[in-house]
């Protein structure tokens, strides 16, 4: 599966209608984030049971900004909707093969409840 361009628009329904969601925001500019990508696109056609999107932070100033991006590459892992993992830095693929191996074994019974207990917390505090 090649990857997927993701826009402000598309973002929402994008990590909604997917089950696991890999997300790489990135600028044409960034030396780093052009040596990346063709890790990146390797991965994405070795693991086809995942949606691999690309943010350009240049095009997608918003997003990036609602992302609390402050350095790029970063990578950021959703799964059933979940942010599970976010890391700036480019990977070589040994370490993006980990990172996607080790979202797909969560215990997503685990990460959902730790999420409501979490939620549940920040209510009784306000």
């Amino acid at each position: 599966m090649a990857t997927v361009e993701i826009t402000t628009e598309s973002f929402g329904s994008t990590i909604e209608d997917n089950d696991i969601v890999i997300v790489d925001f990135w600028a044409s500019w960034c030396q780093p984030c052009v040596r990346f990508a063709p890790t990146y696109e390797a991965a994405s056609e070795k693991h086809g049971d995942v949606l691999f999107g690309k943010v350009d932070t240049e095009a997608q100033q918003q997003l990036a900004a609602e992302a609390n991006i402050t350095s790029i590459p970063t990578l950021m892992a959703f799964r059933e909707k979940v942010l599970v993992f976010a890391q700036p830095g480019a990977l070589n693929s040994t370490q993006l093969d980990s990172v996607i191996d080790a979202v797909k074994a969560l215990d997503m019974k685990e990460v959902h409840a730790a999420v409501a207990a979490k939620e549940a917390e920040s209510s009784a505090a306000e």
